[in-house]
């Protein structure tokens, strides 16, 4: 199991990542203002993945839908079933779905370009 200081710490080691505790007291994660995981609700991990990805974390996987998140691909993983190097990958990969949807200009002034 990941404690939520070890997620806040892998989430903001990346590049142009911010943190704000909203919806409840959850720590939400943003680069470009856009948000690419949740750490807290419902005692677990959201986060942002590709279409193959959330058919594999959720077919059989640690993973279902997120909540609040319907669309555009967001499973949630409890807390108790967080692997350390599952994580370190699932938010980097989340991050970069993100920060790659940034418009160009956006990206360059944040050093993502």
């Amino acid at each position: 199991m990941m404690s939520r200081e070890e997620i806040e710490a892998c989430a903001l080691g990346l590049p142009a990542a911010t943190k704000v505790v909203q919806w409840g007291g959850s720590d939400v994660y943003k680069v470009g203002g856009k948000v690419f995981a949740v750490a807290g609700i419902r005692d677990g991990l959201a986060f942002k993945v590709s279409p193959i990805g959330y058919e594999v974390l959720t077919s059989g996987g640690p993973a279902r839908q997120a909540p609040y998140f319907a669309k555009g691909h967001w499973v949630i993983v409890d807390f108790e079933a967080l692997e350390a190097e599952d994580v370190r990958g699932w938010i980097e990969a989340a991050h970069g779905l993100i920060a790659g949807k940034l418009p160009r200009a956006v990206r360059a002034e944040l050093g993502l370009a």
